[in-house]
């Protein structure tokens, strides 16, 4: 069939092109402002000295998880400190962390949005549906002519990919409350705020958790992936690993990648558990 080919990819370069002129000075200033932070973040914990900031992380699991979960802590963060990968960790760990925080800030008022409308609910799945379904490196093409390369270039491309779980839980723990739940708080003339702050909210919290916790997760997998456009820490090393042909450097990095997974895998699990059980 000699059907016109509809110019989609035309489009979106217009789109990109005009976004990218009328909002260069939002995102330069944004690029400015997030790169001088994450450089500040960054040196304040390698000023830290390693042997302290392990033994405090330690302690901090150990009070909120347990003697397991700290000696495990305490063994991963020395080894790659014995590796020499102290400061892409540190970079890593920041990178991931800013990008949650941004995640979650976003994502979950977007899923009590969500949970509360109909509408927005109709407007919003769709959406993440195709968010958590397009490849992880088409988030790195409009990150590149807004922000440069670079680690804000990198924060924002993570921030796309791994905000859908935040929304998506979020909304499904609110519609999970039990309706008698809802039904009774209406009875004794419970606004809507007041439901949700004190009631939907504080029973949807093991299931927003779970979707902190993915999201965390997301933004760990987006850090090889981000390092082609520069986020350096372990993904740089692991990109470096793999233009210079060292499999066992690559696998190191990989490694160090594992160990700060498990190790905020967790501590948002256990959050999300000591929720249940409240």
């Amino acid at each position: 069939m000699n059907i016109p080919k509809f110019p989609l990819a035309r489009y979106i370069d217009n789109i990109l092109d005009y976004l990218t002129d009328h909002l260069a000075w939002f995102t330069k200033g944004a690029s400015e402002i997030m790169s001088t932070a994450m450089e500040y973040a960054v040196d304040a914990l390698l000023a830290v000295p390693s042997w302290l900031f392990i033994l405090v992380v330690a302690a901090i699991a150990y009070k909120v998880v347990g003697k397991r979960m700290a000696l495990g802590t305490m063994l991963g963060l020395f080894f790659l400190e014995n590796l020499h990968l102290w400061e892409p960790t540190m970079e890593t760990l920041v990178l991931v962390l800013i990008a949650t925080v941004v995640a979650v800030v976003i994502g979950i008022p977007l899923g009590i949005l969500a949970a509360i409308f109909d509408g927005a609910h109709r407007v919003i799945m769709p959406l993440l549906d195709f968010m958590q379904t397009m490849p992880a490196f088409v988030y790195l093409i409009p990150a590149i002519p807004f922000f440069g390369l670079g680690p804000v270039a990198a924060i924002f491309s993570t921030v796309i990919f791994a905000m859908p779980p935040a929304i998506r839980l979020t909304s499904l723990g609110i519609r999970q409350v039990p309706a008698d739940l809802v039904e009774a708080a209406d009875s004794y003339g419970c606004d809507r705020r007041q439901k949700l702050l004190k009631l939907q909210l504080p029973l949807a919290m093991p299931t927003i958790m779970a979707g902190v916790n993915q999201t965390i997760m997301l933004a760990l997998s987006m850090v090889v992936i981000a390092a082609m456009i520069g986020a350096g820490g372990l993904g740089g090393e692991v990109w470096k690993a793999i233009q210079r042909l060292h499999p066992g450097k690559g696998f190191e990095a990989g490694i160090g990648i594992v160990i700060i997974a498990m190790i905020l895998d967790r501590f948002t699990s256990k959050f999300g558990h000591s929720k249940t059980n409240d």
